[in-house]
């Protein structure tokens, strides 16, 4: 019994594949989905997509966005999805170098700011675990 998860950026389709479980960073804290779960539409954050398919588990490191749970199929409609192998402590550290050298002097900046801040910290807790 597997379900189907198809991640999307405004690029292109970066995966699809059968899952059995898979593990996603919802705005306001992780969310576990397995067969038959329950139809869902929400709000993703920033952090670890897990897809857990046997003894195999890949790791994306997503950041904001919507998700779509119907029909034994999750979708993922995110800015950004990157294999967490291919994220360094040096470019989370930059990132959250860079998030933090933004301006914030409008509601706007900070609002941008904010969520910068929050992707790089996302981005430090996948790399320092």
């Amino acid at each position: 019994m597997e379900i189907k998860c198809i991640v999307v950026t405004p690029e292109k389709v970066v995966l699809e594949k059968s899952a059995e479980f898979v593990s996603l960073p919802l705005y306001d804290g992780d969310y576990g989905i397995a067969f038959n779960h329950t139809p869902v539409i929400g709000r993703l954050g920033a952090g670890e997509l897990r897809i857990r398919n046997g003894e195999n588990t890949d790791s994306y490191f997503v950041s904001g966005g919507f998700v779509e749970v119907l029909n034994n199929s999750v979708t993922l409609m995110t800015s950004r999805a990157v294999p967490v192998a291919q994220i360094t402590k040096e470019t989370a550290e930059q990132a959250f170098a860079e998030a933090s050298a933004k301006p914030a002097s409008t509601v706007e900046e900070v609002e941008l700011r904010n969520a910068a801040l929050q992707s790089a910290r996302a981005m430090l807790r996948i790399v320092n675990k």
